[in-house]
């Protein structure tokens, strides 16, 4: 297999409502996600997919691009927009945060050196 996870953490994925201009849960209900950081080592390309825990409904599945703005608003709640929609993780400890963000950082720093 070419894709492969290099981080998970749990976190609450939200997507925010621009009509309603508040945070909601993606999917069909709220609750707590495995999100990974998975890496095409074929393409070099990378993406977050998160399944929920309790019932494993995919809840994100979003390419990360190179340019894209990774925000840590707080130490435990990260976001990100793409063409569509703004992502936010609301993360269970800073220590799933800081796994996740290392790995945001390492994939868009793997995708800005591959554009120069």
């Amino acid at each position: 297999m070419s894709e492969q996870s290099i981080a998970a953490a749990r976190a609450s994925v939200m997507i925010y409502d621009d009509f309603a201009r508040k945070w909601v849960a993606s999917g069909t209900s709220s609750g707590v996600s495995k999100v990974h950081v998975y890496h095409h080592t074929a393409n070099n390309t990378f993406r977050v997919v998160g399944r929920k825990i309790q019932d494993h409904e995919v809840v994100i599945n979003c390419a990360i691009l190179r340019g894209l703005k990774y925000n840590q608003a707080t130490p435990t709640f990260h976001q990100w927009r793409d063409s569509r929609q703004v992502y936010g993780l609301n993360f269970t400890s800073k220590e799933d945060a800081e796994v996740f963000s290392n790995a945001m950082l390492l994939a868009l720093d793997t995708l800005s050196t591959l554009g120069e």
